[in-house]
């Protein structure tokens, strides 16, 4: 399993994807992330799990895995695809 991480205020949020969603864990990531803000996939043994400290956590995201968009921005892509899919299944009729 695997886990997105991306930073919020001095410490590392950690999104925790349903395992039933049906999106590809990309596609979690750039929905549930902050528009804007670096991400990083990295495997659920990567956090830790003692999180009396949580606020102590720290990750590298120079590098990230991508960025996020929002979950209102994505839900407008989403939209348009469907809207575009809808008329090219009606023109091929």
């Amino acid at each position: 399993m695997q886990r997105i991480i991306h930073p919020s205020g001095d410490g590392v949020a950690v999104v925790i994807p349903a395992e039933k969603s049906g999106l590809p864990i990309e596609e979690i990531a750039r929905k549930d992330v902050p528009a804007g803000v670096p991400y990083r996939i990295v495997a659920t043994a990567d956090i830790p799990t003692d999180r009396s400290q949580r606020e102590l956590w720290t990750a590298d995201f120079s590098q990230p895995d991508g960025h996020g968009i929002g979950a209102a921005a994505w839900r407008a892509e989403e939209a348009i695809l469907a809207t575009a899919h809808a008329e090219e299944m009606e023109e091929g009729k």
